[in-house]
């Protein structure tokens, strides 16, 4: 009897300590998983805290790059106007000339 007794201790005391070595690899496998966690959070803040001023110069630029596209664009439009004045006076000129040749 005393014999059934201590080989089930015996049994009862593995098991546990089976259980309580997967509990301690556990506890490691978490603390790793923590550390790159807080190494993984780091990173990211060091990028993302730039994200801001960045995004305020990125928005400035824009602003002055429509100021000068629209600066360019009534450039653009005078260049137009001038040439179809050119071309209408072209156009003239050929028919007056013409006239004149005849």
């Amino acid at each position: 009897m005393v014999q059934v007794v201590v080989v089930i201790n015996t049994l009862i005391s593995l098991i546990l300590l089976y259980i309580a070595w997967r509990v301690w690899r556990l506890r490691l496998l978490l603390a790793r998983l923590t550390n790159l966690f807080i190494i993984a959070e780091r990173c990211s803040h060091a990028l993302f805290s730039q994200a801001p001023q960045a995004l305020d110069i990125s928005q400035q630029n824009i602003h002055n790059l429509r100021q000068t596209n629209q600066a360019l664009e009534l450039q653009i439009q005078q260049l137009q106007q001038i040439f179809s004045i050119l071309f209408i006076g072209q156009r003239f000129w050929r028919r007056f000339y013409r006239r004149k040749v005849k």
